[in-house]
């Protein structure tokens, strides 16, 4: 053992200078183009819905819609595992599968813009259904190219450019989609979005494949039957996981860590236009300005993570997190003050930036670089399924209280996860 141990945190300046990687700017702009489509599920077409007179119980119920992220667990085999015709022989296995999904995420947009909630709900409902089936399966891929083309110190800074690129990219398809919406209409704010993806589709273009697939297609024997395919593309990843100690309390952690975040986030566009505030003032302010504290707060969780850990950065973020849903609670006693508003945005996405950067640094430690696709799908679908289950409650809360009862206890939803980490922290620690 020498002076010069590896477990010295390094500086601020050296853990801030990782970002300005090759491979973590490609991360960025492939987060931006995984970000996209999902405020085009959630919050701006809860808007959408808003504006055309759906009430706030079916609002929250359409969230159901989004189904495809708490199920993507069950196609992510094949995404691992499967080659497509053409794509995976000219651009690889994750390369291939990604612009495959992009094309598809490009679709859904545009099926969803023509649609219109006043004719038929039901057509808005299957565009989303799709939509989220292709944005899920963008997800899949990127979240396996991110783990397998990063070190393990680039880690928690890939999870920080991952959630920078996805956070911008939701602020431009909530806040940028219904500034568009409110001037040129809903097809031309869709367009617009679909029009973005292509800043993911020259990232994945400009990528490389990854090392580890390319060593895969060229060591590992190909199945002799179905079975032993299933075996290995299915049982394998999932006896993996649930072969390591503590795991139950882990996926309880998952599944709770995000509760308070997915009552406010689902109803947090309606309270706003509710309260008040035009879509250009929940544009530019909500969604706008809440970039620069989404970046600096994905930083700050970032470099916490490299100086102190995962689970450190966890807990941080998490009280965090829970605490700046209390800032909704003054909002709503204020009513539709835009400076206060301002305020409201600035301390939510910073702190949701810090803790979802940690959140997803913790999901990718907890994968085998055997089964990346599989087993983050795995994660990360159980964190949408509670995401989609807790927060379709949320229209039926709010329904039946005022705005300041039901913040509060969005707050108090929080608990529960942070009390479970206190518990992984002291049985279940991760690496560093």
């Amino acid at each position: 053992m020498t002076d010069s141990s590896p477990d010295i945190p390094p500086t601020w300046w050296s853990a801030l200078s990782v970002y300005f990687e090759r491979k973590l700017l490609l991360v960025l702009a492939m987060g931006f183009s995984g970000g996209l489509p999902l405020a085009l599920v959630y919050a701006t077409l809860s808007a959408r819905l808003a504006e055309a007179g759906v009430s706030k119980t079916a609002i929250g119920l359409f969230v159901w819609a989004s189904t495809a992220y708490t199920l993507k667990f069950l196609w992510s085999p094949l995404v691992d595992q499967m080659r497509l015709p053409g794509l995976t022989s000219w651009a690889g296995q994750r390369r291939g599968w990604l612009l495959a999904a992009q094309a598809g995420v490009i679709i859904g947009m545009i099926g969803l813009g023509v649609s219109d909630p006043t004719l038929s709900l039901g057509a808005v409902a299957a565009w989303a259904v799709f939509l989220a089936f292709a944005s899920a399966t963008q997800d899949i891929v990127i979240d396996a190219y991110r783990i397998e083309s990063l070190s393990e110190e680039q880690q928690g800074a890939g999870a920080a450019a991952y959630v920078f690129g996805y956070r911008i990219a939701m602020a431009v398809s909530g806040g940028g989609a219904l500034i568009v919406a409110d001037q040129f209409g809903w097809f031309a704010a869709y367009a617009v979005m679909a029009v973005c993806m292509a800043v993911g589709i020259a990232a994945t273009l400009m990528a490389v494949e990854p090392k580890l697939m390319t060593d895969n297609d060229a060591n590992i024997p190909k199945p002799k039957n179905m079975w032993a395919w299933f075996e290995r593309a299915v049982i394998a990843p999932f006896t993996d996981f649930i072969g390591r100690p503590h795991w139950i309390a882990v996926l309880l952690f998952i599944a709770f860590y995000k509760y308070g975040d997915a009552l406010l986030g689902v109803m947090a566009t309606p309270f706003y236009l509710e309260i008040g505030f035009s879509l250009t003032d929940i544009g530019w302010v909500t969604k706008g300005f809440g970039i620069v504290a989404t970046i600096i707060g994905g930083i700050v969780g970032g470099v916490l993570v490299l100086r102190h850990g995962i689970l450190t950065a966890l807990l941080i973020g998490g009280f965090a997190q829970a605490a700046s849903n209390l800032v909704f609670v003054a909002q709503a006693a204020i009513g539709p003050s835009v400076p206060f508003l301002v305020v409201t945005v600035a301390v939510e996405n910073a702190t949701g930036g810090m803790a979802t950067t940690a959140f997803i640094a913790y999901l990718s430690s907890l994968c085998s670089l055997h089964y990346t696709a599989t087993q983050y799908a795995l994660l990360s679908s159980l964190m949408a399924f509670a995401r989609t289950g807790f927060s379709s409650a949320g229209g039926w809360l709010a329904d039946q209280m005022d705005w300041v009862l039901y913040f509060g206890l969005t707050t108090v939803a929080a608990l529960p996860g942070l009390v479970l980490l206190i518990y992984l922290i002291r049985r279940a620690p991760v690496p560093r």
